[in-house]
């Protein structure tokens, strides 16, 4: 007997929902069971449906509305205060239609007050400590507030105080006097993979709590910002102005991340959000609580990505890593035995991918402090402890490389062409540069060539090849020659080394 068209068709849509729930729970209840509290997406018994509801209801209560109150300066017309404008009103309206016209004292001081304009901006925030009343929230949320409010899920308010900052992560810690809250846990950021099913809350464009899902779509997202430490979770669930600082939350309701930024022409979601990551913020956090600031530390020195050219030149297996191009005299780094040309690949148990990586990994360890590293070297792989010294504010750990001499006329006399359009010269005399005059200096360098797409550029400085200095134009020319493939290049520029890989 076939089965009635309806009870399939119930069937099928109750199997394609099953795989949303992943791994976060194993045994499913069927209908007129009990629902089991402890599972994301799960069968309401009474009613028959597919819900997050039970979830919901223990998450969403740690999730505030923020409203931000601020003094701002603005103009008391559109015309600007000066004298043609006093004119131009008094033509048409008269002096006594003039609003700009001061007649005492009186007058100017009520003018100036009105230059004062107090703007309200909404965000979110999340309780991650309900016994000590902290919520986490974005740093550009309460950026300048002067009074920061929060509204909790049963309408209560309260009065926040900030207890610290981290523009450098976009992280503020508040703390607001309230009993009986309900907080979040913070779930290990490191175990999340792409494709986990995710949950954003937050006060979408100030109107009140609402609740998007979707899955996780990348990890380790940055953007060319060299000022910040970003590793951020993107997410296809829909993020808008005023989510930010809001939850993102995994199938077991617990916090992988703060959502902080969309990628959006129109400033609507284009299902492209990012969230700070759980394991970033719970580092910074104690940091907050401790000294109301994140204290930094440094290793000393520049790193630089592993490009596939540079892999094949420098003979690496992988091209995960941090290359060093950079070590700079008395740092940690040079007392630790780093050298140029080492790649780091793990750092204080985490392993190390890219720059971004070491960046953000030597950020969160606070100063004074010691880590261990792992590096390669030569093939082999090595490890010791580093200690972390105080970053200055003006130190960036990693700089992209610019196009800073992209003039390629009035070449001067060359002695030898190499890389197909790249003409070098011994550095002269005369010429007082950091790091000496041992080494070889770009000429001139014709666009569209190998060696200006490889990344060299006039006035470039080449002091090593593939790890072998060079001191003057012939021996530079010997080692060019002589190698076949790709060849690894120490550029200085300006005040920084990098490492430039060409065939």
């Amino acid at each position: 007997m076939k089965k009635p068209l309806f009870v399939s068709l119930v069937l099928s849509t109750t199997m394609l929902a099953l795989p949303l729930t992943a791994n976060a729970q194993s045994n499913w209840p069927v209908f007129g069971s009990k629902p089991n509290n402890e599972q994301g997406l799960t069968v309401d018994p009474a009613r028959g449906v597919l819900t997050l509801a039970p979830l919901l209801e223990r998450t969403t209560p740690a999730v505030v509305n923020i409203s931000v109150a601020t003094t701002v300066k603005a103009p008391s017309n559109m015309f600007g205060r000066n004298q043609m404008s006093d004119e131009f009103m008094e033509r048409f309206f008269g002096e006594r239609g003039n609003p700009f016209r001061n007649d005492n004292e009186n007058n100017e001081r009520r003018e100036e007050e009105q230059d004062e304009r107090t703007m309200r901006s909404a965000g979110s925030g999340v309780i991650i400590n309900a016994d000590k009343g902290y919520v986490l929230t974005n740093f550009h949320v309460i950026d300048k507030a002067d009074k920061i409010t929060i509204t909790l899920t049963d309408r209560r308010t309260a009065e926040a105080d900030v207890v610290g900052t981290d523009p450098k992560t976009d992280i503020a810690l508040l703390k607001i006097d309230l009993s009986s809250l309900t907080d979040v846990n913070l779930a290990n950021s490191d175990h999340v993979k792409v494709g986990d099913y995710v949950i954003a809350i937050g006060n979408s464009f100030g109107i009140g709590q609402s609740v998007t899902t979707g899955i996780v779509s990348a990890l380790g997202r940055s953007s060319a910002a060299q000022d910040e430490y970003q590793n951020f979770i993107q997410t296809d669930a829909a993020i808008n102005k005023g989510n930010s600082g809001g939850a993102l939350v995994n199938s077991k309701g617990e916090l992988i991340g703060i959502n902080s930024r969309i990628l959006s022409r129109s400033g609507g979601s284009n299902g492209i959000g990012f969230a700070i990551p759980a394991n970033m913020i719970s580092g910074i956090m104690d940091q907050l609580i401790d000294y109301g600031e994140v204290r930094r530390g440094r290793i000393g020195v520049g790193i630089q990505n592993i490009t596939p050219t540079l892999q094949e030149a420098m003979g690496l297996s992988s091209r995960d890593g941090a290359l060093i191009r950079q070590v700079e005299e008395d740092s940690p780094a040079e007392k630790a035995g780093l050298k140029v040309g080492d790649v780091i690949v793990a750092f204080n148990g985490l392993e190390i991918l890219d720059s971004d990586d070491i960046r953000n990994a030597v950020g969160a360890v606070e100063r004074g402090k010691q880590a261990k590293i792992t590096y390669l070297r030569n093939g082999k792989q090595r490890t010791t402890k580093i200690g972390i010294e105080k970053a200055p504010d003006e130190e960036i750990v990693r700089e992209d490389v610019e196009n800073n001499n992209d003039n390629d006329n009035d070449a001067e006399p060359s002695s030898f062409e190499a890389f197909g359009g790249a003409t070098f010269m011994d550095i002269p005399s005369d010429a007082e540069l950091a790091g000496g005059e041992k080494g070889v200096v770009i000429s001139n360098i014709r666009r569209g060539s190998d060696a200006f797409d490889a990344g060299l550029r006039k006035g470039d400085i080449i002091r090593a090849v593939n790890n072998i200095d060079t001191d003057n134009l012939s021996k530079f020319e010997a080692l060019v020659s002589k190698k076949e493939g790709a060849v690894f290049l120490s550029v200085q520029r300006g005040r920084n080394r990098i490492f430039i890989a060409v065939r």
